[in-house]
């Protein structure tokens, strides 16, 4: 463990660094240090932090940056969360305050709000489909074999596929699915409909020889209703934030922000061993190369019985951690309240 006065100087190196993107030097730190230490104590004060692998010395100047060890320790054990400005407070209520037609469009907005708050690249996903239940289904022709199925939830959500029939299939046919499928469905809640729920629904004489297309496209729909929505907002800030300039390296990273499996394994925290409602990761810990010189911030909320969802802040590795925790900390409890309040509608 180090020193109090040790931590005092960890403490101000990661904070000047993070404000300037300089290497900070003794004399420096006896400035903003809010005891008295002469240049020379600090000096070795600094030389033993870079024992313990905590700071490092750059090739271009004699100060010192932080290393992912003198991060991790700072965050472990000396980071406090910050308020917010007043304004900051006053623009996230005003934009969840807007009127929204369906949880994905509350998600959606947060992830935007996110990076235009911070200039980073934000994530958000959408609670768990709990306590949600199927409330009606239609198919909507479009076109010659062409047709749109539509999901409707109790949350309010609207989903939709678009699927092409064999030419086999009949308009009669078409309708007795629907029925079908509506007698059997409705009322039950998205997490119980599993693959024996689709067999049953297989076996029925109703839906006959053409059960397979029907199925195939009502297990489409609902696999996408009780999905967690995953949304990504700020993409082009990734080449503001990363010192690479390998135009292959973008790219990849760049897909992996974009696909929502990669993303969702990138931001899922059921592996973290902290009770904390916000973790940070160091680009180290991130286990993917192309974000070695990031850092991101992930945040869990709550929104009761209909289950759980995360935001996300990808941004480099010097950031004020103290404004990031402590955005994310409002920013959690502020969606959660948003989203209990559109659930509220629907009792």
């Amino acid at each position: 463990m180090l020193t109090e006065r040790q931590e005092l100087i960890l403490k101000t190196i990661i904070q000047d660094f993070t404000k300037t993107h300089e290497p900070v030097g003794s004399k420096t730190v006896m400035n903003q240090l809010p005891i008295k230490v002469s240049s020379a104590t600090i000096r070795n004060e600094m030389a033993v932090l870079e024992e313990h692998g905590l700071i490092e010395k750059t090739h271009s100047s004699s100060g010192r940056v932080p290393s992912t060890e003198g991060y991790r320790y700072y965050l472990d054990n000396l980071v406090q969360p910050l308020q917010l400005p007043e304004e900051m407070y006053n623009q996230i209520g005003y934009q969840l305050d807007q009127p929204f037609n369906q949880v994905d469009e509350i998600v959606k907005e947060a992830a935007r709000i996110l990076s235009d708050l911070t200039d980073y690249t934000a994530f958000a996903e959408g609670p768990e489909a709990n306590n949600v239940s199927i409330t009606g289904f239609r198919i909507v022709p479009l076109a010659p074999r062409q047709v749109m199925a539509i999901l409707v939830t109790s949350d309010g959500s609207v989903k939709n596929q678009l699927y092409t029939l064999p030419r086999h299939i009949s308009g009669d046919e078409i309708e007795q699915a629907v029925r079908l499928i509506n007698d059997q469905l409705v009322g039950k809640n998205l997490s119980e409909i599993n693959k024996q729920t689709f067999e049953q629904l297989s076996s029925s004489q109703i839906v006959g020889k053409n059960a397979p297309e029907f199925l195939e496209l009502l297990e489409a729909v609902i696999k996408d209703a009780a999905s967690e929505q995953m949304y990504v907002d700020g993409q082009l800030n990734l080449l503001n934030n990363t010192e690479n300039s390998d135009l292959k390296d973008i790219k990849s990273l760049y897909e992996l922000i974009n696909s929502s499996s990669l993303a969702g394994e990138l931001i899922d925290l059921s592996d973290s061993p902290s009770h904390y409602p916000v973790h940070v990761r160091l680009g180290a810990e991130l286990e993917n190369d192309l974000l070695k010189d990031f850092s991101l911030v992930t945040a869990e909320y709550s929104v009761g019985r209909y289950g759980r969802g995360t935001i996300a802040l990808l941004g480099p590795r010097n950031m004020p951690y103290s404004e990031m925790i402590g955005l994310m900390e409002y920013f959690r409890q502020e969606l959660a309240r948003k989203l209990l309040d559109y659930y509220g509608r629907f009792k």
